[in-house]
């Protein structure tokens, strides 16, 4: 058991299209803690904590975002798990 931190950076019409509450439910169904956030310069920011397999989940889920979201770009960085999050939060 692997555990896993992930911290995205996601571009295209990301904003506006539910992204973050879409992120908060995938991200809950998968066991993972962090949060979501919009940024200022139109993308959407994410770091995520958990097992490894379902850390991929979620990146792979990333790479398309809900159905109405359009998703050009997604900078990944994996970085140590901290274990500092009890829950996946949206952050305003």
């Amino acid at each position: 058991m692997a555990l896993k931190r992930i911290h995205l950076i996601i571009r295209g019409r990301v904003q506006g299209v539910y992204f973050r509450a879409s992120a908060q439910r995938e991200a809950k169904r998968l066991g993972l803690t962090g949060w979501v956030k919009n940024r200022p310069d139109g993308a959407v920011e994410i770091v995520a904590e958990g097992e490894e397999e379902p850390i991929k989940e979620f990146l792979s889920w990333a790479q398309h975002g809900p159905s109405t979201a359009r998703v050009d770009q997604v900078e990944t960085r994996w970085r140590s798990y901290t274990g500092e999050f009890a829950d996946f939060v949206i952050l305003h």
